[in-house]
């Protein structure tokens, strides 16, 4: 992903707006600045947050303007100098996220009677995550595992709002989620039955550069569809995109009938089979990598701690 930065070179010194000037910073945006400390560049440092430039900007903007103090001195091309605000903030903030991350493991000193789990597409009947639940109920009988859906805006959301404790996905993932992988497999396209290319066993990326790509909404991390869909392709040529879609069925009917393909696991073959659909391989394209993520803020918890060691456990037996 390479975000525009715009609207980010600034002459002198400024006081950014924000609609609540005077509140204390909120944890998400000490996360960033911290991002934009390591990251010494405000494009890299978007990428690694999967926002846009101007929405890691705005937020930056909105800290300084909490603050009452310019954090940071703009250049061009994303680059920075960090003011001494700037500098005096970073002991600061390290200190409010670990100071969060403790009390987090302070509020369930007893295992709760529950645990919420997500699970994007049909992960949650793929044999890993079968396993991790398997060893968690045998380590743990007294916990119940509630496992529920979640579409493609609803897997991020789900996890920053405390709506889930965890969730099967797949990466790439935002900096402020921590995961364990569980599983790699291969990457196929999803055609149209009619489509020409439909009788082949297998197609290369460029062999479908000429084909619209569905898309996602707007809430979606980029950076996860872009490389869901190899945008930009190896030669360069960004993905043209069509209709958007928000969940795997809506994604399979806009295949069969909205003249779109889509990139998915090759074990949607077997999850997903459909009249008017069919899926081929790509020799070329990388795999998929299927993970249990959680907040990293939450990772302390003794939750968190069960259902970790519960998942290296089933990582372990199957590798």
């Amino acid at each position: 992903m390479t975000p525009a930065h715009g609207g980010e070179r600034r002459a002198g010194r400024r006081q950014p707006a924000d609609p609540a000037p005077g509140r204390d910073p909120t944890f998400h945006q000490l996360r960033l600045f911290l991002l934009l400390v390591q990251e010494r560049h405000f494009g890299r440092a978007a990428a690694r947050a999967y926002l846009t430039q101007p929405a890691f900007s705005k937020q930056i903007r909105a800290l300084e303007s909490r603050l009452g103090a310019v954090l940071a001195e703009r250049g061009g091309s994303g680059r920075f100098r960090l003011t001494a605000a700037g500098r005096g903030l970073i002991p600061c903030a390290e200190a409010a996220l670990e100071a969060r991350a403790r009390m987090g493991a302070l509020r369930g000193q007893d295992l709760p009677q529950r645990i919420r789990l997500g699970a994007i597409g049909g992960e949650a009947a793929m044999p890993y995550a079968q396993s991790v639940l398997r060893v968690l109920r045998a380590r743990h009988p007294a916990l119940e595992a509630e496992v529920r859906g979640v579409d493609f805006v609803e897997q991020i959301e789900a996890l920053r709002d405390g709506t889930l404790d965890a969730a099967f996905l797949r990466l790439p993932l935002p900096a402020e989620l921590d995961w364990v992988v569980l599983a790699r497999e291969p990457r196929v396209v999803c055609l149209p039955a009619d489509d020409p290319l439909a009788a082949r066993s297998a197609v290369t990326l460029a062999d479908l550069a000429q084909h619209t790509v569905a898309d996602v909404p707007p809430q979606v991390p980029r950076a996860w569809w872009d490389h869901w869909t190899v945008n930009p392709r190896p030669d360069g040529t960004r993905v043209r995109y069509g209709v958007t879609v928000s969940d795997i069925e809506a994604l399979l009917f806009a295949v069969a009938h909205q003249h779109v393909i889509a990139f998915v696991p090759a074990a949607a073959r077997t999850l997903y089979p459909r009249p008017g659909l069919t899926y081929l391989d790509i020799s070329d394209a990388p795999p998929s990598i299927a993970v249990l993520a959680w907040p990293t803020v939450r990772q302390g918890t003794p939750l968190l701690t069960a259902l970790r060691a519960a998942a290296a456990a089933a990582a372990a037996e199957n590798t």
